[in-house]
């Protein structure tokens, strides 16, 4: 990766793109013990991971359309291959050229943040782990003025992870995920320097945001090869920190169920970097100070919890939990039926009654039904406001959740130990 960001740094400098090489996450190194095992996993998994952690996303082609459900065109694109391990299938590996680039960034994503998910878990057993789209969070506090808030071109990572537990201190990981879609036919393909230079790319994104001061915040850095020669492969990186975030109150004005208000944070030179018996550098990035870290933590459960309920296909609902510029006017505007997803479902799967969304899409001309809700309990919580009884709740609930893959009347199944799921069934060729 080393030497991919060098020869990025020389092409831009005989470009004259910019007078110095850019700044990248240091201490950089690959992930080691457990967090190095095959990952084992069914696609619905993945695709469901995928799905809760982009559903307020903002990159999709339709404004309004349930993001999370764009997961699932690729249902037969991953299948075990030759090896053993998941691969791509005929279908996966022949899409339209216009595709190839979108099912790459998609499906990278879903494998690079399973394996980040993976990894945190690994590290803190005893937390849950709540992933969400930075964007999604960035814009409370960094958003440029303008007709749609927005970030502009500001670089930033894609994702970031909370490591959390009621009551205690929250800890925050940066992730970058991309993927390539190049055939290797060797460990020294072109797939693999693909890869390489997505990580150095990446780590220029995961260091331009910070928590409290320059270089404390833990990231992981990943790029995914859907053509790798043992299967799929996903290249990781990692650096240290600690990236906590100081424990909230259960009530009142500091807890994640007060309504939050919005940031105006410096980027320009907002960083200051140490030097080493010199001059103290400053560079841009996206830094959430130490006085606000608490605001930082409040935003990040309170965002969750919009995630949740629109997972489960809430509407005007989700709009109490986010600000302005996060989208808060927006969600709380009826949207017509055809352009938004609607909590309109209710099933009883395992011992848990769920309520959330579905959508009937056909697969090879087989008609199926998918499914997304969270646990009625839960939603209610949500849909009140009390973010805090949730995540206390959510937390003693954790290990009630099923466990297994598929469920009864149902098929493939993906439950989620924050009293998530997704569930697919093929429905009947007379039913309408």
């Amino acid at each position: 990766m080393d030497k991919a960001a060098a020869a990025i740094d020389r092409q831009r400098a005989r470009k004259q793109d910019e007078k110095e090489p850019s700044s990248r996450k240091p201490e950089l190194g690959p992930l080691r013990g457990a967090d190095r095992q095959d990952l084992v996993s069914t696609p619905w998994n993945l695709l469901s991971g995928f799905a809760r952690a982009t559903t307020l996303a903002r990159h999709g082609r339709g404004r309004g359309l349930a993001e999370h459900w764009q997961g699932l065109k690729y249902c037969q694109a991953m299948a075990a291959g030759p090896s053993g391990h998941l691969a791509l299938t005929d279908d996966g590996q022949s899409p339209e050229l216009s595709y190839r680039a979108m099912q790459a960034r998609e499906l990278g994503r879903a494998f690079g943040l399973a394996v980040a998910e993976r990894t945190v878990r690994n590290r803190f057993p005893d937390h849950m782990v709540s992933t969400m789209d930075a964007e999604a969070i960035l814009l409370a506090g960094f958003a440029r003025s303008g007709p749609r808030p927005s970030l502009g071109a500001r670089p930033r990572p894609d994702f970031f992870i909370e490591a959390w537990r009621p009551g205690g201190r929250s800890r925050v990981f940066v992730v970058t995920v991309n993927g390539n879609h190049q055939k290797a036919t060797k460990r020294t393909a072109k797939a693999d320097r693909s890869a390489f230079k997505q990580l150095a790319r990446g780590s220029e994104r995961a260091e331009h945001f910070h928590l409290a001061e320059w270089n404390t915040t833990p990231c992981l850095l990943m790029s995914t090869e859907l053509l790798a020669l043992d299967g799929i492969t996903v290249n990781a990186l990692q650096a240290p920190g600690e990236g906590l975030l100081p424990a909230r109150p259960a009530t009142g004005r500091g807890s994640a169920d007060a309504v939050l208000s919005e940031r105006n944070l410096a980027y320009a030179g907002a960083v200051k970097v140490p030097a080493d018996g010199g001059k103290e550098r400053i560079q841009d990035g996206l830094l959430v100070p130490r006085k606000e870290l608490g605001w930082y933590g409040q935003l990040l459960a309170r965002t969750g919890a919009a995630g949740q309920l629109a997972f489960a296909g809430a509407g005007t609902e989700i709009a109490q939990h986010l600000t302005d510029k996060q989208g808060h006017k927006h969600y709380k505007q009826q949207t017509f039926a055809g352009s938004s997803s609607v909590r309109d479902a209710r099933h009883k799967i395992g011992p848990t009654v769920y309520v959330g969304t579905d959508q009937v899409f056909r697969l090879n001309r087989i008609r199926v039904e998918a499914f997304s809700g969270i646990s009625e309990e839960l939603y209610e919580l949500l849909i009140k406001g009390q973010v805090e009884e949730y995540r206390n709740r959510v937390y003693e609930l954790r290990d009630t959740y099923p466990t297994s893959t598929t469920a009864t009347l149902w098929g493939p199944v993906s439950f989620g130990n924050d009293g998530t799921v997704m569930a697919l069934r093929v429905l009947p060729m007379n039913e309408t």
